[in-house]
């Protein structure tokens, strides 16, 4: 076990020290992920699932609304009923026969149906005892608000190598400027050398409108190294979410600092897969869909073969006009609601569920396989990085030890101007080769970082 936690270690010390070692590369990420757009509406997005869980929590509680309602009708349909034509031949012979008026006439009836000037002023509850898809609901958004949780940790994965890499770019175009502007001081001191042989007869003039021409190509070249540099600095400011053309500190000792990492051997790329696996927010997030799709076949299944059970009641004033003396009441009840057959609607909910918790396996497994084939990709392309590396370091020290032998050479006149000119563009080449290799090896570590979700 302490050996597994060692070696774990070990891996995340190695991939992780690029990022480490910049604090500043460190600062720009952080802000980036502060202030990027797509991770803020992966932030709201969260919001909203938590939203959905206080709404799902909501019904666990006992719902209470006041209802009053004042109605007024005039025509319509009327219940007429000759209650007083039945009636009233009956009283008046029993008022003779008793010699009294003890009972008395009565009216015809004619109502209408529709209530006038009537008010239903009541307080309604309503609480369930059991329901199986309020529980179920309430647990599948808890773990939709974790996929969503595991997405937004994808986006960040996502976005801290996007920003890395973009940074990477930008300080190459910097590096590439700078290899131009020696490259074209040493032809400025060719053109001045040139001159002061033709002053004294020793080249003639043609000597000095070539170094005039490689010179001009030269600028040529570093105008559109410029360019690239601009584009590179707005790119990375969309990033973070800043003004386009805001200065970027550059982190001078990035390189100095990373020299071992460039020849330093990877760990084992059995121990990379696994911890790709590992780490992978997108198996997480696929990992709660399983688990949300697996309860909502549960749900459907409780929901199938039991009932729900509710208990409820009004309480109010109920009457004509507003008098509220002699209008109250209560009513309480007790529900219960059970759907025997619904055209087998339930049934075929179960298998929908049960196809979509399938379909998520299958992602699932797709998923490791892209993980595993991703992490193989980029560890063999970073080991091929280094050891390209190593050649070119080694052909950058030739070039120079072959420049300097030239720049010899043709200061004393034993060297024409086109072997000078190759040997100053052989140099120039290998500069740029070599500065994009280093930049090469931290942008394939970054990618292997993301893969493995080291940061």
């Amino acid at each position: 076990m302490i050996r597994t936690i060692y070696l774990w270690l070990l891996i995340l010390c190695s991939l992780g020290a690029v990022a480490q070692q910049s604090a500043i590369l460190e600062t720009y990420v952080q802000e980036g992920l502060q202030n990027n757009l797509s991770l803020k509406q992966e932030g709201l997005e969260i919001q909203k699932v938590n939203e959905a869980i206080v709404q799902a929590k909501s019904l666990f509680y006992p719902k209470v609304s006041f209802n009053p309602t004042y109605s007024l009708a005039a025509g319509g349909r009327r219940l007429a009923f000759p209650v007083g034509d039945l009636l009233n031949p009956v009283y008046n012979t029993l008022n003779q026969l008793t010699q009294t008026n003890n009972f008395p006439q009565v009216e015809n009836v004619n109502e209408l149906l529709a209530p006038n000037h009537f008010h239903d002023t009541k307080l309604s509850f309503q609480y369930s005892i059991y329901n199986p898809e309020i529980q179920y609901n309430y647990l599948i958004q808890k773990t939709l608000l974790s996929a969503q949780e595991a997405r937004k940790r994808v986006v960040e994965n996502e976005l801290r190598y996007t920003i890395e890499t973009a940074y990477f770019q930008y300080l190459q175009s910097q590096e590439a400027l700078q290899i131009f502007e020696n490259a074209k001081k040493t032809l400025h001191e060719l053109v001045r050398l040139n001159q002061k042989l033709v002053s004294n007869n020793v080249v003639t003039k043609d000597a000095v409108v070539g170094a005039e021409y490689e010179l001009s190509k030269l600028e040529q070249q570093a105008i559109v190294a410029a360019k690239n540099s601009n584009v590179a600095k707005a790119y990375f400011n969309f990033l973070l979410n800043r003004e386009l053309g805001s200065d970027i500190k550059t982190d001078s000792l990035l390189l100095a600092s990373n020299q071992k990492q460039f020849i330093a051997p990877s760990p084992a790329l059995s121990s990379l897969t696994s911890l790709a696996s590992q780490n992978r927010q997108e198996l997480k997030q696929l990992a709660q869909s399983i688990l949300a799709s697996q309860t909502a076949i549960t749900l459907h299944e409780k929901a199938a073969k039991r009932p729900s059970v509710f208990i409820g009641g009004n309480t109010g004033f109920q009457g004509y006009g507003y008098k509220f003396s002699g209008q109250a009441y209560l009513v309480t009840q007790i529900g219960l609601q059970w759907d025997i057959f619904k055209g087998y609607e339930r049934k075929s909910k179960i298998q929908q569920a049960k196809i979509q918790t399938e379909l998520l396996k299958t992602k699932q497994s797709e998923v490791e396989k892209q993980i595993e084939l991703q992490t193989t990709q980029a560890y063999f392309e970073l080991q091929a990085a280094k050891e390209s590396m190593k050649s070119l370091a080694d052909g950058v020290r030739k070039a120079e030890q072959y420049f300097k032998v030239i720049d010899s050479r043709y200061r004393n006149g034993n060297v024409l101007l086109i072997e000078y000119v190759k040997a100053q563009s052989e140099l120039l080449n290998a500069q740029l080769q070599e500065s994009l290799a280093q930049f090469d090896i931290l942008s394939k570590q970054a990618t292997l970082n993301k893969i493995t979700a080291v940061n």
